[in-house]
C-alpha cells in the first residue's frame, strides 16, 4: 500500500439517518439525541442527524427539524441533513445546520423510484438549492446513488456518474458521495472508478464512499479505495440501514468496523473504539434488534464473557 494509507481518515456518520430511516423501530426525539450523543462522544466528527424530506415518505424522520433544535453542540463536530428541494433547505437553515447533502441517482430508473423526478428534472432542482445554500455559508455535500450498480438497470457505465458528479461539483457541491447502493461492487471496480474520479480533477477532499455490504465486500472495497488516496467513508453505527427503494440491498457499512480496521492498519481516524462500542450498544438497545457489526458483536461478546467470569469468581 502506498504513502496514502497512513494519512488521517474521515468517517462520515449515517447511522441517525440512513440507518434509522430503513428501521421499523420509530424512536423518539430524545432517544434519537442520546444516539447522536453517544457518536460524538466516540469522536465522530460529522454526523448526519435526519432527513427534511416529507414526512410521509420516511415517517421514521418525520421529527428531525426537532431533533436538529435541540442537538447538544460538540466542539469539532459538524451535523448535517438531507434536503429534498428548497423548502427542506429552509427548514435545515432554520433548525441551526450548517451542513445539508441533496441526493439523486446515476440512473434514471433508481431517481425516479428515490426522487419522482428524472436525473435532469434533479439536476435542475438542485440549482434551486445549492447555490442559496452556499451564499447562506452553509456546506453542501451530494449523494451520487447506484454508481456501482443498479437494482434496476444493472451495471452501470462509471462515466454517467462521472458526468453527473461534475454537474454537481460545478454548481457548488464540495462533497460528493459515491453510492455502491446495493452492495455489487468489488475491489477492482472500486479502484476503477476512484481513479476516473481523481483523473478528472477530483481531490482526495471533494470525494467520499458510501459501501453497502450486500456481497460482503465493503471493507475490502474500502482498503481498495484507501489506498488510492479516498479519506472519506460513510458509515453506520452497527451497520444499519439499506435503501427502501433498491431492493436485497444489506445495510451499511459498520463505522466500528472500518474504525477497527483503521486503528489496527495504524490509521488515525480519532475515534475511541470503547466509546465507539459503547454506541453502538446504545443503538442495538433502542430499536430493539441484534445489529450487524462484526466488530461491534464481537466486542459485546467479549464484555458479557467478562462479565460472567467477574460473576463467577465472586
Amino acid at each position: 500500500m502506498d504513502g496514502f494509507a497512513l494519512k488521517p481518515v474521515e468517517l462520515y456518520e449515517v447511522g441517525p439517518r440512513d440507518g434509522l430511516q430503513n428501521e421499523a423501530a420509530r424512536l423518539p426525539v430524545e432517544a434519537k439525541l442520546r444516539l447522536i450523543d453517544a457518536i460524538a462522544a466516540a469522536g465522530l466528527s460529522r454526523i448526519e442527524v435526519g432527513s427534511f424530506v416529507r414526512a410521509d415518505w420516511i415517517p421514521q424522520l418525520a421529527d428531525t427539524d426537532e431533533v436538529a433544535r435541540q442537538l447538544r453542540p460538540w466542539p469539532g463536530v459538524r451535523f448535517s441533513a438531507l434536503v429534498p428541494n428548497r423548502h427542506g433547505l429552509d427548514r435545515a437553515l432554520a433548525a441551526g445546520l450548517r451542513e445539508v447533502a441533496v441526493f439523486m441517482s446515476s440512473t434514471e430508473a433508481h431517481n425516479r423510484k428515490n426522487t419522482n423526478k428524472s436525473i435532469a428534472e434533479s439536476l435542475e432542482l438542485f440549482h434551486e438549492i445549492v447555490p442559496v445554500a452556499t451564499q447562506a455559508g452553509t456546506r453542501v455535500r451530494a449523494y451520487l446513488s447506484t454508481v456501482w450498480g443498479c437494482p434496476y438497470e444493472g451495471k452501470v457505465d462509471p462515466r454517467r456518474s462521472l458526468t453527473i458528479a461534475l454537474a454537481l461539483k460545478e454548481m457548488g457541491c464540495g462533497e460528493i458521495s459515491l453510492g455502491d447502493t446495493i452492495g455489487v461492487g468489488n475491489p477492482r471496480q472500486t479502484q476503477e472508478i476512484v481513479r476516473m474520479f481523481f483523473a478528472a480533477g477530483f481531490g482526495p477532499g471533494e470525494l467520499a464512499l458510501h459501501l453497502h455490504d450486500t456481497n460482503g465486500t465493503a471493507l475490502a472495497n474500502t482498503l481498495a479505495a484507501l489506498d488510492l488516496g479516498v479519506r472519506i467513508f460513510d458509515t453506520s453505527i452497527g451497520g444499519m440501514g439499506g435503501c427502501p427503494y433498491a431492493p436485497g440491498a444489506a445495510g451499511n457499512l459498520a463505522t466500528e468496523d472500518v474504525a477497527s480496521m483503521l486503528a489496527d492498519m495504524g490509521v488515525s481516524t480519532g475515534i475511541d473504539l470503547e466509546k465507539l462500542i459503547d454506541a453502538g450498544e446504545l443503538a442495538q438497545e433502542l430499536i430493539g434488534r441484534k445489529l450487524t457489526g462484526r466488530r461491534l458483536q464481537a466486542a459485546l461478546g467479549r464484555r458479557a464473557g467478562t462479565e460472567a467470569r467477574r460473576a463467577a469468581s465472586t
